[in-house]
């Protein structure tokens, strides 16, 4: 279900950010939708559409990793 998809992020095993899709303003049929009047959108391509509270700085040695539900999506350190 896209409307109930829980993320979150780690910050050095901290979480530090957590959100569901459901919480978004606008769904994404919808955001697609309007993007898509003004440009042709592709496999691969990505969209921004802000971030769950939580937000700060990040710094050489950090280690983050993001989740979709319990399953970690990437992991990155920080140069």
């Amino acid at each position: 279900d896209l409307n109930n998809i829980s993320f979150s992020l780690e910050k050095n095993l901290e979480q530090v950010q957590i959100g569901n899709s459901n919480d978004m303003y606008f769904k994404f049929d919808t955001i697609i939708a309007y993007i898509s009047k003004f440009y042709t959108l592709k496999i691969g391509d990505l969209i921004y559409t802000g971030t769950p509270e939580g937000v700060g700085p990040v710094k050489a040695g950090d280690k983050l990793r993001g989740f979709i539900g319990e399953q970690e999506m990437f992991k990155v350190l920080v140069k």
